[in-house]
């Protein structure tokens, strides 16, 4: 269980994390060999409910922030206590981002540990905001780390946030990958994403591959990077 009590915050949201009962599982993101791990990403399971009611649930509250700011620290916290040597790969809103004092306050925290070794995903909902993308985008690239895309083809993300956010990776979703080694249509529809994110030096990953003729396929393509349930599951 993750604990914020002695995180560096003011009262007002640490009284909100302390409401949060959540832990973290990590998910492994591999190379083209299927075996090499290239980042984690950390996935929040909160006790009692699905992660999907827990965002509703603060949805309806209008403190998505809250959400946004537990998920740095907790997931952070997770991922040094787990002594991963890779990269991690952490979910944020497109909605939101911590406040100039809880972003000091996390890297003071952490410290020259998270440089270079983080991966900031933006969801695909609720909503983008360029305000808090523009903040976002700042601090983790002062940082050397990595912005990504995730689920392209889901909700907002599609070329033109792709085209806005200028990340360094772009994450597939599995409705764009499912059956793709059988399906035409899929295949030169992902060729197409490949090449055109290649173009603009964004590395490619396939989510959710849970079949091994997907993935044999998409390494034939040129997929740099690969997650899903064939390859490893979170734990």
């Amino acid at each position: 269980m993750i604990y914020f009590d002695h995180l560096p915050l003011d009262k007002e949201i640490l009284e909100a994390l302390e409401e949060l009962s959540i832990d973290y599982v990590f998910q492994p993101i591999f190379e083209p060999d299927g075996k090499t791990i290239y980042a984690w990403e950390a996935l929040m399971r909160p006790t009692g409910k699905t992660v999907t009611e827990l965002i509703q649930e603060y949805m309806d509250k209008d403190k998505l922030h809250v959400l946004e700011v537990a998920t740095f620290f907790g997931a952070m916290q997770a991922y040094f206590l787990r002594g991963y040597a890779q990269r991690v790969s952490i979910n944020s809103f497109p909605s939101d981002c911590m406040r100039g004092e809880e972003a000091e306050a996390f890297y003071d925290y952490f410290g020259e540990e998270i440089r270079g070794r983080m991966i900031i995903e933006s969801l695909e909902y609720p909503y983008f905001s360029m305000e808090h993308w523009v903040e976002k985008n700042r601090s983790v690239r002062k940082m050397n780390n990595l912005l990504s895309v995730d689920d392209f083809g889901c909700g907002i993300n599609d070329l033109e946030r792709v085209k806005i956010m200028k990340p360094h990776i772009v994450k597939l979703d599995r409705e764009l990958i499912c059956g793709i080694d059988h399906d035409p249509e899929k295949q030169a529809n992902v060729e197409k994403l490949v090449l055109k994110f290649h173009e603009d030096d964004i590395l490619v990953v396939a989510e959710g591959v849970e079949e091994k003729e997907e993935f044999d396929y998409l390494v034939g393509l040129g997929v740099d990077l690969f997650q899903g349930y064939y390859l490893a599951r979170p734990k």
